[in-house]
């Protein structure tokens, strides 16, 4: 037993067992499948039943139409199209948020003059400015870029400087009195330490950046798979909808795992995503 695991192991109660990381992302999985297999079969039933009349397909009809979406070249340009926008608008937001962040965190100055303007926008939604970006942009895919961008970059500029002020003081003095230069501490001691705030704020901004692309579409008219689903709604096509529908749960489902698994390895370092060692 190493001496972490030991200090670890004496933070923990008596009587309770504690399973290793690797055997309870398995243990987790496996309730997370069965969960699923439950709430297909309770829509099965409800679908069978006519509790809300024609409105609600079955499970096999859906998933027979999402087969049938599968070998068409028009689906999977829509699903492209709706990523591409989704991951530019998370990555630009990332670059930006990142910048600003450590500006913000590292000047008094700029932490004043801002401040007051990041905390009138926080909390407004990116639907909000939905009808005014369509008015400018139109129903474009640069519209829900900037509604991706608007969405997600505020929380990463926030997190990023909340981490950078977090910044350990006698780690800066003492890479001060190294004679380490000021781009050198904020690239070695400071945006380290701001980095599990930054990483937090990309898992929670990966499947914001699709819901707000989706919602272009569904409102707006951009293109990818809002649009679609906008489109089968309005045709009566419930069928198709809930494929859509569907899909639209599988690929939140890929964002969080790709920005969970991700943050672990970009922050393996960190006491948080080590493995326990019992």
């Amino acid at each position: 037993m190493t001496a972490s695991s030991s200090v670890i192991n004496n933070r923990i109660p008596a009587g309770v067992l504690v399973l290793p990381k690797s055997v309870s992302r398995r243990v987790q999985a496996a309730w997370g499948i069965v969960g699923a297999l439950i709430m297909l079969g309770i829509w099965q039933v409800v679908a069978m039943a006519q509790v809300f009349g024609t409105a609600v397909p079955t499970v096999v009809a859906t998933f027979a139409e999402l087969l049938s979406l599968l070998g068409t070249s028009a689906f999977w340009s829509e699903v492209g199209i709706t990523v591409l926008i989704s991951l530019a608008g998370l990555t630009f937001s990332a670059v930006l948020g990142i910048l600003l962040g450590i500006l913000i965190g590292t000047s008094p100055v700029i932490r004043a003059l801002s401040l007051a303007i990041f905390e009138f926008l926080k909390p407004i939604p990116p639907i909000v400015i939905l009808p005014l970006a369509v008015m400018v942009l139109g129903p474009t895919w640069p519209m829900a870029f900037v509604l991706v961008a608007f969405g997600c970059s505020l929380a990463i500029v926030m997190q990023t400087a909340s981490g950078v002020q977090d910044t350990d003081p006698v780690a800066l003095s003492t890479a001060r009195s190294y004679g380490m230069k000021a781009l050198e501490i904020k690239t070695r001691i400071v945006l380290p330490s701001a980095s599990p705030y930054i990483g937090t704020a990309m898992r929670v901004a990966a499947p914001t950046a699709l819901v707000i692309t989706v919602v272009a579409g569904l409102l707006g008219g951009a293109p990818g798979l809002g649009k679609s689903i906008y489109q089968a709604q309005a045709a009566g096509n419930t069928d198709t909808l809930f494929a859509l529908v569907t899909v639209l749960g599988l690929l939140g489902l890929v964002f969080h795992a790709v920005s969970t698994w991700t943050e672990a390895k970009a922050l393996h370092w960190h006491p948080s995503h080590r493995e326990v060692s019992l």
